[in-house]
């Protein structure tokens, strides 16, 4: 989702492959072996594959940033301490809470790596608290790639996130779900069938 935000956000012009990751086609395989979603591919840049999210936010706000999405020099290790902690420990505790039987979890081990979540979540708040969004006073990058990770979480069990003491985060997320920008990034889109 954070790709296709960034994307959108830089008007860039891209083809969306939907894939079903049971199905993994023969193409994106031989792009990416590692097989995960989302990948770039960029045949006009000598076939260049991009596939780490993060850095396919970075690629498409470089080529075009129309709403001052990338974080300015004051703010970037503001951002790079964010991401790092979204994109790690946080997105280690969200798989293990949202799937614990796939990680060799109970439900209450799962439960547990929840309540550990709770620090980022109001660390989260707490900058939210002092400024309109995670990037300052605009939606930006940051906002853009945590955002998906919480809707992730909100969504494992929407009544015990909504029950929380982090109401300006529960405000920020609803927002975000409303925005002109999510709804258009999640259209639904056939699944692509390799020819």
């Amino acid at each position: 989702m954070r790709a296709r935000l960034a994307l959108h956000a830089a008007q860039v012009n891209f083809e969306h492959r939907e894939v079903e990751l049971k199905r993994k086609p023969p193409h994106m395989i031989a792009l990416s072996p590692k097989a995960t979603v989302p990948v770039l591919w960029l045949p006009g840049e000598g076939g260049r594959v991009i596939d780490e999210s993060l850095n396919i936010m970075y690629w498409a706000l470089q080529q075009n940033d129309p709403s001052a999405w990338l974080p300015k020099e004051a703010m970037a290790q503001h951002a790079t301490e964010l991401f790092e902690r979204n994109d790690g420990v946080f997105k280690n505790q969200l798989d293990r809470y949202k799937y614990p039987s796939r990680y060799g979890m109970t439900q209450e081990q799962g439960l547990e790596q929840r309540d550990l979540a709770l620090s980022t979540l109001l660390d989260l708040n707490d900058v939210l608290s002092q400024n309109s969004f995670l990037s300052g006073k605009a939606f930006g990058m940051i906002d853009a790639a945590i955002a998906p990770f919480i809707r992730q979480f909100a969504r494992v069990d929407s009544a015990w996130f909504a029950a929380q003491s982090f109401k300006r985060l529960i405000e920020w997320l609803n927002d975000f779900e409303r925005s002109e920008l999510f709804l258009n990034c999640m259209k639904k889109v056939s699944v692509w069938s390799e020819p």
